[in-house]
């Protein structure tokens, strides 16, 4: 038996042009909807009926017709480009869809709605990254994460906001402190106590963790400069300052700090921030298990 001749390998790009002149029936018409030069659409026409081994169209004194080659190609080119460009959608989705970056700042633990994704997406890429509190809005801007768990305040534009869960504030002591083992404390039992006060933080994070000014008009009193929240602790520890925080495990892991609910003030609000229209198929799942396995730590 005689070799078959191989199949040419079609260029979509000129499979695209054919089926815009055949809409058309003008190269002219076609060659300005393509945004291309009339003759450089008739050579790219030439290219792919010589790939084919045929005419497929013809110029007449009105414009132009398919050839009955033509005709017979004219719905599997459509056909191809409806493929190809379904091949392209569900690639780029399923690559959105295998990785998740998710961000959390301090104190706050997403490990619960992360180990559920893992669970329900066995094939996804799900990392865990820690963020520092003054960069969760560019983290996210800058695709460093994909949704991120965070204590407003901090700037929003950009991003979409669903609410977890709120917590108290608390003051954070020294045990030997006077108001130590306290049920509860008010500002007016801090009105003179300095609070450490972070270097080049957002002045709307500095205002709501100090409490600045005061419900009464007065300012929170001025503490040491850090550089690093968690150089707070031992401030506090060793009686140069006291600070405020949120949750129940506020102190952390240091036994000479001790945190008492303040009483008066709003609740700290944890959110979980993603980009604003992100299509990451996985962010309507994350959101939904965020909101089932993070509420408790309230």
């Amino acid at each position: 038996m005689p070799e078959r001749s191989p199949a040419p390998d079609l260029d979509l790009r000129l499979v695209r042009y054919f089926t815009v002149v055949a809409e058309h029936g003008h190269f002219g018409r076609a060659a300005q909807a393509l945004h291309i030069t009339q003759p450089s659409l008739s050579r790219q026409i030439r290219r792919l009926e010589h790939d084919l081994g045929t005419r497929l169209i013809d110029r007449t004194p009105r414009g132009s017709r398919l050839t009955e080659a033509g005709e017979a190609f004219l719905p599997h080119a459509k056909a191809l480009l409806r493929s190809a460009a379904e091949a392209t959608a569900r690639t780029r989705a399923a690559a959105r869809a295998t990785h998740l970056a998710v961000g959390y700042t301090a104190g706050l633990i997403v490990t619960p709605a992360v180990r559920a994704l893992r669970h329900r997406h066995p094939d996804a890429d799900v990392r865990t990254l820690h963020v520092a509190l003054d960069d969760v809005r560019p983290a996210l801007l800058d695709h460093r994460v994909d949704a991120l768990m965070a204590r407003l305040p901090f700037p929003t534009d950009g991003l979409r906001l669903t609410p977890l869960y709120e917590q108290q504030r608390v003051v954070l002591l020294p045990l030997d402190h006077p108001l130590a083992g306290k049920e509860s404390v008010t500002l007016d039992d801090i009105a003179g106590e300095p609070m450490p006060r972070v270097r080049e933080a957002d002045p709307d994070w500095s205002a709501y963790w100090l409490v600045d000014p005061r419900p009464d008009g007065t300012r929170a009193p001025e503490g040491p400069f850090i550089d690093h929240l968690e150089d707070k602790f031992e401030l506090v520890a060793s009686g140069q300052a006291i600070a405020l925080a949120a949750g129940p495990r506020a102190a952390g892991l240091r036994p000479d700090v001790t945190a008492v609910p303040l009483a008066g003030v709003e609740p700290s609000r944890v959110v979980l921030a993603t980009r604003r229209g992100d299509g990451n198929p996985l962010l309507p799942a994350f959101r939904a298990l965020a909101r089932t396995h993070l509420a408790g730590q309230a």
